[in-house]
């Protein structure tokens, strides 16, 4: 009996020391995988507004904004109603990112509106959108004077 007690606890108590002493990069790399709002790299990402390509400092700008953004809440999406977020009725300004995780091609489809930033991010099959507050990305397109109505 003691035994079957004793060698359970060691084998915890081991277990408990190793996961809690992982490197920081295996920690990172872990958290990463399960991340919603992925940070985007300037080499990996292209960006098409409106159908325009953009290219050099506005590119890097609209990089650097998303990445800073503040992720606020995940939407549901159930099957059968992809489309409609992937192109909606009330669309703001789209942004399409062509950006790859690992080794894979994700497309990020962000629509900005003036109090908030969506998100659908589609990835082989799966879809998945979500909301972010990026002041700084949505005064690059709406002008602060301007009221929407």
């Amino acid at each position: 009996m003691t035994w079957a007690v004793l060698v359970p606890m060691i084998l915890l108590g081991v277990f408990k020391i190793v996961v809690s002493s992982l490197p920081n990069s295996t920690v990172g790399w872990f958290i990463g995988r399960f991340e919603i709002h992925s940070k985007l790299s300037d080499a990996d990402a292209n960006i098409t507004i409106d159908g325009k390509r953009l290219e050099g400092e506005d590119k890097t700008q609209v990089i650097h904004y998303f990445n800073e953004a503040t992720f606020v809440e995940r939407y549901p999406v159930f099957p059968g109603y992809e489309q409609s977020y992937l192109h909606p009725e009330n669309k703001g300004i789209p942004v399409i990112i062509d950006t790859k995780k690992g080794k894979k091609g994700v497309r990020l489809f962000v629509y900005i509106y003036n109090d908030r930033v969506n998100v659908v991010k589609q990835h082989k099959k799966k879809i998945v959108a979500y909301r972010l507050l990026s002041e700084s990305l949505q005064k690059m397109f709406y002008d602060s004077d301007e009221e929407v109505s």
